[in-house]
Order: C-alpha cells, then sequence, then structure tokens
C-alpha cells in the first residue's frame, strides 16, 4: 500500500520553524491501528489523516474532508497547526479549486480559508475558568519554580491549565525557562490536567505581539509542542477578556517559534490565522 504523505510546517513561513506536522491523504481507509502507528513512526507532535467522505470525493474538487490527528501516543480531539498543515496541502499542493474547506472531527466542524498570504482556521472559543492554587501547585512549581505567578485557570473543555506568569516579566523570561515536562506527569495529582499553557502579557504600546506562550503536554507524549492551536483557543479568550481586544497577535516562543494572528467573533468561535511552508512530499510504503 502507498499512501501520499507531508511535513508541513505550521505557523511560520520559513522552512525548519513553527510547528512540523505530518499530514497523510488517504484515498481508501485505513485499518484503524495504522493510523496509530503512522503517527509513531512519524514521530512528530501530530500526524493527521485527511479521508474522502464519499467515495466520489476529490482531493481536488471536494470542499468537506473528514480529519483526524494522532500525536506519536494517542488520538487527540482537536489540533491546530495540524488543521492548518492539512489545509496547506490540499490549497497548496492539491491546488483544491474551493475558496473554503470543512473538515468533520471529534470537536465538531472546522473550516479553513485562504486570505492572501494566511490560511484562516475557524476554531470553538474555549473559557478558562479560575482554577484554585493550591489543588495544582505542585504542578506550578514543577513548571515554574519560584517566579510569580499572577493567575490560574483551567479550560475543562480541552483539560488545559493556563498558568499566567507575572507582568513583571517579559518574553525573554519566558523563553529561558529550562522547563522538565516529564516531572509534570508525577506532580499533576487531579487527574484532569492534559496540557499546561505558561503565558506572559505582551507590548502594551499597541505594536507587536499582544501575548507570548508556551505549551507542554507530557500526558499526550508531547513535551513541548512549538505553537499550538488549540492552546490559542483558550489563550484568544483568556486574552481576549484582560485586554479588552478582538484582533491580537501572539507568539508562542518555542525555540522553534511560530506567529499567530487572532480575530475573537461574537459567535463563540476564533479565527485563527498563519502561514505554512512544505518541506517534504513523499509516500508512505508498507
Amino acid at each position: 500500500m502507498q499512501i501520499p504523505i507531508f511535513t508541513v510546517d505550521a505557523f511560520t513561513n520559513r522552512p525548519f520553524s513553527g510547528n512540523p506536522a505530518a499530514v497523510c491523504l488517504l484515498e481508501n481507509d485505513l485499518d484503524e491501528d495504522l493510523h496509530q502507528k503512522i503517527a509513531t513512526e512519524m514521530n512528530l507532535s501530530e500526524t493527521a489523516f485527511i479521508r474522502k467522505l464519499k467515495p466520489g470525493d476529490d482531493f481536488t474538487k471536494s470542499s468537506c474532508f473528514g480529519l483526524r490527528w494522532f500525536t506519536p501516543a494517542n488520538e487527540v480531539p482537536l489540533c491546530g497547526h495540524a488543521t492548518l498543515a492539512s489545509a496547506a496541502v490540499l490549497f497548496h499542493v492539491q491546488k483544491n479549486t474551493n475558496s473554503v474547506l470543512t473538515f468533520m472531527t471529534l470537536s465538531g466542524e472546522l473550516k479553513a480559508r485562504q486570505e492572501k498570504d494566511h490560511i484562516v482556521l475557524d476554531l470553538p472559543l474555549y473559557t478558562a475558568y479560575p482554577q484554585e492554587l493550591k489543588e495544582v501547585e505542585e504542578l506550578i512549581k514543577a513548571a515554574v519554580g519560584d517566579m510569580i505567578v499572577q493567575d490560574v485557570r483551567y479550560s475543562p473543555d480541552t483539560k488545559k491549565l493556563l498558568v499566567r506568569l507575572s507582568d513583571t516579566y517579559e518574553r525573554p523570561v519566558l523563553e529561558g525557562l529550562k522547563v522538565n515536562a516529564q516531572r509534570f506527569l508525577s506532580a499533576e495529582k487531579t487527574g484532569k490536567v492534559k496540557g499546561l499553557i505558561l503565558t506572559v502579557k505582551g507590548n502594551s504600546s499597541g505594536k507587536g505581539h499582544d501575548f507570548y506562550s508556551r505549551y507542554f503536554a507530557p500526558w499526550y507524549g508531547v513535551l513541548e509542542d512549538p505553537v499550538t492551536g488549540s492552546a490559542h483557543a483558550v489563550l484568544s479568550s483568556y486574552w481576549s477578556e484582560q485586554l479588552g481586544k478582538k484582533e491580537m497577535l501572539a507568539f508562542q516562543c518555542s525555540r522553534r517559534g511560530g506567529e499567530l494572528k487572532i480575530s475573537v467573533r461574537s459567535d463563540g468561535r476564533v479565527d485563527i490565522a498563519g502561514q505554512t511552508a512544505v518541506v517534504l512530499k513523499g509516500n508512505l510504503t508498507f
């Protein structure tokens, strides 16, 4: 069997930065266990599988597809950067003729559209609620040591914990933080956290980035994710409320780094736009 596969760097316009995802185009249904085997083999934070919904569908002409995402360890309900990568393969490699693509996923219908040199994802917006510090104190200490924490929120929909560091810290402090995410597994005692977001406020002068973040998900086999769309579905809600802004520019300051343009909508969803670079095209053979 041969399956077309691509590696796409998402939320960047430069190869070898942003967040890489593998994207598989499935002409036919794949045995269930093969999804995980392929994702483990690719060993990227996400491998996406685009599948046709009807026998007559076509990757060039159809506008609606099934989409699933797998980490090297398991399937996840939402992945922004691999959705961006999937849309890039359909728009830029397959030359799909539609202006909007719809993906049927575990998180419902997700849409992607082209806007100049960006692809815009239409994602759910997730609220993060105040979190009792005592319950997650050990986890936060494992992440940031004795640094001053300004706010702690929890998103029950995504199982993500958002930790905002004091406004006295700026981007270089967050970038320079040495984090041993493997320690989170034993430090997390509640059983409800599956992702940890660290964030700081950005430049308040109106230029540059509104906020910065890093994201860790060792519970899914991903120690640190370079640029995370699903984390920004939580961050967008939080920072929009904190800053009183609907339009924001964010930067995830992992080692590879990536930029996200954010537009919080009034219908409970968020548009997250990014650029992409296709760095590998080939076939899986087995």
